[in-house]
Protein backbone atom coordinates (compact mmCIF):
# COMPACT_ATOMS: atom_id res chain seq x y z
CA UNK A 1 0.00 0.00 0.00
CA UNK A 2 2.76 2.40 0.66
CA UNK A 3 4.10 2.34 -2.90
CA UNK A 4 0.28 2.98 -4.01
CA UNK A 5 -0.06 5.98 -1.74
CA UNK A 6 3.17 7.25 -2.96
CA UNK A 7 1.72 6.93 -6.89
CA UNK A 8 -1.08 8.61 -5.90
CA UNK A 9 0.16 11.59 -3.66
CA UNK A 10 2.43 12.17 -6.38
CA UNK A 11 -0.44 12.08 -9.13
CA UNK A 12 -1.99 15.28 -6.91
CA UNK A 13 1.22 17.38 -8.15
CA UNK A 14 1.20 15.63 -11.99
CA UNK A 15 1.53 18.42 -14.46
CA UNK A 16 -1.04 18.73 -17.15
CA UNK A 17 0.40 17.18 -19.70
CA UNK A 18 0.93 13.78 -18.03
CA UNK A 19 -1.99 13.51 -15.79
CA UNK A 20 -2.15 10.86 -13.59
CA UNK A 21 -4.15 7.55 -14.32
CA UNK A 22 -4.25 4.58 -11.32
CA UNK A 23 -6.41 1.89 -10.66
CA UNK A 24 -7.94 1.52 -7.31
CA UNK A 25 -9.35 -1.61 -6.37
CA UNK A 26 -12.99 -1.63 -4.12
CA UNK A 27 -13.77 -4.07 -1.04
CA UNK A 28 -17.10 -5.39 -0.51
CA UNK A 29 -19.35 -3.81 2.03
CA UNK A 30 -22.13 -5.49 3.72
CA UNK A 31 -25.38 -2.88 3.27
CA UNK A 32 -28.36 -4.14 5.50
CA UNK A 33 -29.08 -7.91 5.63
CA UNK A 34 -30.04 -8.49 1.75
CA UNK A 35 -27.23 -6.44 0.03
CA UNK A 36 -23.69 -6.20 -0.61
CA UNK A 37 -21.88 -3.07 -2.43
CA UNK A 38 -18.42 -2.48 -3.53
CA UNK A 39 -17.07 0.13 -2.14
CA UNK A 40 -14.79 2.45 -4.54
CA UNK A 41 -14.74 5.77 -2.36
CA UNK A 42 -13.35 6.94 0.07
CA UNK A 43 -9.55 4.43 0.20
CA UNK A 44 -7.07 4.99 1.96
CA UNK A 45 -5.05 6.40 -0.98
CA UNK A 46 -7.67 8.44 -2.50
CA UNK A 47 -10.23 9.99 -0.54
CA UNK A 48 -11.90 12.19 -2.87
CA UNK A 49 -12.72 13.01 -6.67
CA UNK A 50 -13.81 16.73 -7.01
CA UNK A 51 -16.68 16.49 -4.29
CA UNK A 52 -17.53 12.98 -4.85
CA UNK A 53 -16.61 11.27 -1.28
CA UNK A 54 -18.11 7.94 -1.47
CA UNK A 55 -19.11 5.65 -4.30
CA UNK A 56 -21.14 1.99 -3.83
CA UNK A 57 -21.58 -0.04 -6.60
CA UNK A 58 -24.08 -2.74 -6.27
CA UNK A 59 -25.21 -5.34 -8.46
CA UNK A 60 -25.89 -6.96 -10.60
CA UNK A 61 -27.94 -8.90 -8.44
CA UNK A 62 -30.72 -11.30 -9.02
CA UNK A 63 -33.60 -10.90 -6.50
CA UNK A 64 -36.36 -12.84 -8.11
CA UNK A 65 -36.90 -14.20 -4.83
CA UNK A 66 -35.78 -11.81 -2.72
CA UNK A 67 -36.28 -9.04 -0.82
CA UNK A 68 -33.93 -6.79 -2.66
CA UNK A 69 -32.52 -3.58 -1.12
CA UNK A 70 -33.94 -2.75 2.55
CA UNK A 71 -31.82 -0.05 4.32
CA UNK A 72 -34.42 1.13 7.63
CA UNK A 73 -34.51 4.94 8.43
CA UNK A 74 -30.79 6.29 9.15
CA UNK A 75 -29.41 9.94 9.63
CA UNK A 76 -27.49 12.08 7.26
CA UNK A 77 -25.89 15.44 7.58
CA UNK A 78 -23.31 17.38 5.27
CA UNK A 79 -24.12 15.61 2.41
CA UNK A 80 -26.03 15.12 -1.06
CA UNK A 81 -26.85 11.38 -1.59
CA UNK A 82 -27.03 10.65 -5.74
CA UNK A 83 -28.80 6.94 -6.68
CA UNK A 84 -28.18 5.98 -9.97
CA UNK A 85 -29.80 2.55 -11.05
CA UNK A 86 -28.67 0.52 -14.46
CA UNK A 87 -31.56 -2.12 -13.24
CA UNK A 88 -34.20 -2.55 -10.95
CA UNK A 89 -36.31 0.26 -8.48
CA UNK A 90 -35.89 1.64 -5.39
CA UNK A 91 -38.38 3.50 -3.32
CA UNK A 92 -37.25 6.45 -1.21
CA UNK A 93 -38.73 7.85 2.14
CA UNK A 94 -37.35 10.34 3.74
CA UNK A 95 -38.28 12.76 6.94
CA UNK A 96 -39.55 15.98 4.57
CA UNK A 97 -42.17 13.54 3.68
CA UNK A 98 -41.26 12.56 -0.01
CA UNK A 99 -42.23 9.19 -1.02
CA UNK A 100 -40.18 8.66 -4.93
CA UNK A 101 -39.37 5.46 -7.14
CA UNK A 102 -36.23 6.31 -9.08
CA UNK A 103 -35.70 3.50 -11.97
CA UNK A 104 -33.08 3.29 -14.86
CA UNK A 105 -32.15 6.59 -16.35
CA UNK A 106 -33.15 8.65 -13.45
CA UNK A 107 -31.99 10.32 -10.79
CA UNK A 108 -32.59 10.82 -6.76
CA UNK A 109 -30.60 13.65 -5.33
CA UNK A 110 -30.97 14.15 -1.10
CA UNK A 111 -29.30 17.19 -0.06
CA UNK A 112 -29.06 16.31 4.00
CA UNK A 113 -27.37 19.96 4.95
CA UNK A 114 -27.69 20.21 8.55
CA UNK A 115 -29.57 16.95 8.77
CA UNK A 116 -32.53 14.55 7.09
CA UNK A 117 -33.20 10.81 7.46
CA UNK A 118 -34.36 8.86 5.30
CA UNK A 119 -34.91 4.80 3.90
CA UNK A 120 -34.48 3.21 0.43
CA UNK A 121 -35.70 0.05 -0.02
CA UNK A 122 -37.08 -2.22 -3.23
CA UNK A 123 -40.43 -2.04 -3.74
CA UNK A 124 -42.17 -5.96 -3.09
CA UNK A 125 -43.47 -6.08 -6.73
CA UNK A 126 -39.79 -5.35 -7.89
CA UNK A 127 -37.47 -6.06 -10.96
CA UNK A 128 -35.73 -9.42 -10.94
CA UNK A 129 -32.26 -7.37 -11.17
CA UNK A 130 -31.08 -4.86 -8.70
CA UNK A 131 -27.56 -3.17 -10.02
CA UNK A 132 -26.74 0.76 -9.63
CA UNK A 133 -24.64 3.20 -7.43
CA UNK A 134 -24.95 5.13 -4.18
CA UNK A 135 -23.02 7.99 -3.98
CA UNK A 136 -22.41 10.75 -1.57
CA UNK A 137 -21.26 14.65 -2.20
CA UNK A 138 -19.86 16.80 0.54
CA UNK A 139 -21.24 20.13 0.71
CA UNK A 140 -19.23 22.93 0.85
CA UNK A 141 -18.81 25.21 4.90
CA UNK A 142 -21.34 27.90 2.61
CA UNK A 143 -23.94 25.13 2.19
CA UNK A 144 -23.83 22.07 4.62
CA UNK A 145 -25.44 24.18 7.63
CA UNK A 146 -29.26 24.69 5.31
CA UNK A 147 -31.97 23.19 5.20
CA UNK A 148 -32.81 19.38 3.81
CA UNK A 149 -34.40 19.10 0.40
CA UNK A 150 -34.89 15.95 -2.07
CA UNK A 151 -35.30 16.50 -5.61
CA UNK A 152 -36.14 13.40 -8.32
CA UNK A 153 -35.40 13.84 -11.93
CA UNK A 154 -36.99 11.90 -14.98
CA UNK A 155 -35.58 14.07 -17.65
CA UNK A 156 -31.66 14.12 -17.96
CA UNK A 157 -29.75 15.54 -20.72
CA UNK A 158 -28.59 12.91 -23.11
CA UNK A 159 -25.53 13.46 -25.65
CA UNK A 160 -23.82 11.87 -28.58
CA UNK A 161 -20.46 12.58 -28.36
CA UNK A 162 -18.82 10.59 -31.02
CA UNK A 163 -19.66 6.54 -31.03
CA UNK A 164 -20.69 7.25 -27.31
CA UNK A 165 -24.35 7.87 -25.91
CA UNK A 166 -23.85 10.49 -22.54
CA UNK A 167 -26.49 10.47 -19.79
CA UNK A 168 -25.47 14.09 -17.82
CA UNK A 169 -26.38 12.79 -13.96
CA UNK A 170 -24.80 15.95 -12.04
CA UNK A 171 -23.50 18.85 -12.99
CA UNK A 172 -22.27 19.71 -16.50
CA UNK A 173 -20.39 18.11 -19.90
CA UNK A 174 -20.09 20.45 -22.93
CA UNK A 175 -23.18 22.20 -23.66
CA UNK A 176 -25.25 20.22 -21.58
CA UNK A 177 -26.23 20.35 -17.90
CA UNK A 178 -28.40 18.42 -15.30
CA UNK A 179 -31.14 20.17 -13.65
CA UNK A 180 -29.91 18.53 -9.95
CA UNK A 181 -28.53 21.32 -7.76
CA UNK A 182 -25.37 20.90 -6.29
CA UNK A 183 -22.99 23.30 -4.78
CA UNK A 184 -19.55 22.74 -6.31
CA UNK A 185 -18.83 22.16 -9.78
CA UNK A 186 -19.39 18.63 -10.50
CA UNK A 187 -19.84 15.91 -12.98
CA UNK A 188 -21.50 12.66 -12.49
CA UNK A 189 -22.02 11.25 -16.13
CA UNK A 190 -22.85 7.46 -17.21
CA UNK A 191 -21.50 6.67 -20.50
CA UNK A 192 -22.42 3.93 -22.91
CA UNK A 193 -20.05 2.59 -25.23
CA UNK A 194 -21.62 -0.06 -27.76
CA UNK A 195 -19.25 -2.84 -28.70
CA UNK A 196 -16.05 -1.68 -30.76
CA UNK A 197 -17.03 1.64 -30.29
CA UNK A 198 -14.46 4.51 -29.43
CA UNK A 199 -15.06 8.09 -28.77
CA UNK A 200 -13.45 10.87 -27.14
CA UNK A 201 -15.26 12.97 -24.15
CA UNK A 202 -14.71 16.68 -23.81
CA UNK A 203 -13.45 17.20 -20.06
CA UNK A 204 -12.81 20.39 -18.05
CA UNK A 205 -8.69 20.61 -17.52
CA UNK A 206 -9.47 22.06 -13.56
CA UNK A 207 -11.45 19.62 -12.42
CA UNK A 208 -9.78 15.85 -11.35
CA UNK A 209 -11.45 12.80 -12.91
CA UNK A 210 -12.19 9.29 -12.21
CA UNK A 211 -14.39 6.60 -14.17
CA UNK A 212 -15.59 3.16 -13.52
CA UNK A 213 -17.66 0.61 -15.12
CA UNK A 214 -21.12 -0.66 -14.66
CA UNK A 215 -21.24 -3.34 -17.68
CA UNK A 216 -18.67 -4.99 -19.55
CA UNK A 217 -14.87 -3.68 -20.21
CA UNK A 218 -13.73 -1.06 -21.77
CA UNK A 219 -10.39 0.64 -22.18
CA UNK A 220 -9.80 3.98 -20.79
CA UNK A 221 -6.68 6.54 -21.78
CA UNK A 222 -5.10 2.75 -22.47
CA UNK A 223 -6.05 0.95 -19.06
CA UNK A 224 -8.32 -1.99 -18.91
CA UNK A 225 -11.50 -1.55 -16.74
CA UNK A 226 -14.28 -3.73 -15.50
CA UNK A 227 -16.17 -3.59 -12.72
CA UNK A 228 -15.37 -3.21 -9.63
CA UNK A 229 -12.39 -1.00 -9.59
CA UNK A 230 -11.84 2.83 -9.74
CA UNK A 231 -9.34 4.44 -12.52
CA UNK A 232 -8.64 7.60 -10.93
CA UNK A 233 -7.40 10.06 -14.17
CA UNK A 234 -5.81 13.20 -11.80
CA UNK A 235 -5.90 16.63 -13.02
CA UNK A 236 -5.47 18.49 -16.15
CA UNK A 237 -6.91 16.52 -18.78
CA UNK A 238 -8.89 18.17 -21.37
CA UNK A 239 -10.46 14.70 -22.96
CA UNK A 240 -10.94 11.06 -22.21
CA UNK A 241 -10.41 8.43 -24.76
CA UNK A 242 -12.76 5.58 -24.38
CA UNK A 243 -13.35 2.18 -26.10
CA UNK A 244 -14.49 -1.21 -25.79
CA UNK A 245 -14.64 -4.29 -28.29
CA UNK A 246 -17.41 -5.83 -26.44
CA UNK A 247 -19.71 -2.82 -25.16
CA UNK A 248 -19.42 -1.35 -21.86
CA UNK A 249 -21.33 1.13 -19.24
CA UNK A 250 -18.89 3.50 -17.69
CA UNK A 251 -19.87 6.04 -15.10
CA UNK A 252 -17.58 9.34 -15.13
CA UNK A 253 -16.94 11.44 -11.87
CA UNK A 254 -15.19 14.98 -12.03
CA UNK A 255 -15.41 18.03 -10.35
CA UNK A 256 -13.00 21.31 -8.83
CA UNK A 257 -10.41 19.19 -5.97
CA UNK A 258 -12.42 19.89 -2.32
CA UNK A 259 -10.47 22.00 -0.83
CA UNK A 260 -12.28 21.25 2.96
CA UNK A 261 -10.70 19.00 5.30
CA UNK A 262 -13.60 16.31 6.14
CA UNK A 263 -14.58 13.96 9.56
CA UNK A 264 -16.22 11.21 7.98
CA UNK A 265 -17.69 8.89 10.56
CA UNK A 266 -21.16 6.45 9.66
CA UNK A 267 -23.44 8.53 7.88
CA UNK A 268 -22.27 11.95 8.74
CA UNK A 269 -20.04 14.38 7.08
CA UNK A 270 -18.59 16.64 9.49
CA UNK A 271 -15.52 19.29 9.61
CA UNK A 272 -14.86 17.77 13.74
CA UNK A 273 -15.12 15.01 16.07
CA UNK A 274 -17.49 16.97 18.11
CA UNK A 275 -19.51 18.17 15.36
CA UNK A 276 -20.07 14.06 15.00
CA UNK A 277 -20.78 13.21 18.13
CA UNK A 278 -23.31 15.75 18.89
CA UNK A 279 -24.81 14.39 15.22
CA UNK A 280 -25.12 11.07 16.58
CA UNK A 281 -26.50 12.25 19.76
CA UNK A 282 -29.13 13.92 18.28
CA UNK A 283 -30.18 10.73 16.20
CA UNK A 284 -30.30 8.62 19.41
CA UNK A 285 -32.57 11.10 21.17
CA UNK A 286 -34.49 11.58 18.44
CA UNK A 287 -33.79 15.34 17.54
CA UNK A 288 -33.07 17.04 14.18
CA UNK A 289 -33.53 14.41 11.68
CA UNK A 290 -36.86 13.97 11.65
CA UNK A 291 -39.16 11.32 11.51
CA UNK A 292 -39.07 8.58 8.24
CA UNK A 293 -42.93 7.37 8.24
CA UNK A 294 -43.91 4.32 5.93
CA UNK A 295 -41.17 1.54 6.85
CA UNK A 296 -41.48 -1.78 8.65
CA UNK A 297 -38.40 -1.30 10.54
CA UNK A 298 -37.61 0.14 13.27
CA UNK A 299 -34.62 2.73 12.35
CA UNK A 300 -31.04 1.98 12.50
CA UNK A 301 -29.36 2.57 15.61
CA UNK A 302 -26.10 4.91 15.12
CA UNK A 303 -22.76 2.39 15.78
CA UNK A 304 -20.95 2.90 19.45
CA UNK A 305 -18.34 6.12 18.50
CA UNK A 306 -14.41 4.89 18.35
CA UNK A 307 -12.15 5.01 21.61
CA UNK A 308 -10.04 7.51 19.49
CA UNK A 309 -10.79 10.82 18.54
CA UNK A 310 -11.68 11.17 14.31
CA UNK A 311 -9.66 13.30 13.12
CA UNK A 312 -10.08 15.39 10.09
CA UNK A 313 -8.12 14.67 6.83
CA UNK A 314 -7.58 16.39 3.24
CA UNK A 315 -8.80 14.82 -0.10
CA UNK A 316 -5.23 12.66 -0.21
CA UNK A 317 -6.02 11.23 3.33
CA UNK A 318 -3.61 13.49 5.73
CA UNK A 319 -4.81 14.42 8.92
CA UNK A 320 -5.02 17.78 8.79
CA UNK A 321 -5.03 19.54 12.85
Amino acid sequence: MGDLCETIYAATAATEAEPASVLLPGHDVPLGRYTTVRRLLPQRPRRMVGAWCFVDQFGPDDVVDRPGMQVPPHPHTGLQTVTWLVAGEVLHRDSLGSLATIRPGEVNLMTAGHGIAHSEESPAAHPPVMHGLQLWIAMPEKARHGAPRFEHHAGLPVLEIDELGVTVVVGALGAARSPAVVHTPLLGAEVVVPAGAAGRLPLSRGFEHAALVLDGAAQVEGTTLTPGSLLYLGIGRQELNVHSGSGARLFLLGGEPFAEPLVMWWNFVARTHEEIVEAREDWAAGRRFGTVTGYAAPPLPAPTMPTTRLKARDRNGQTVG
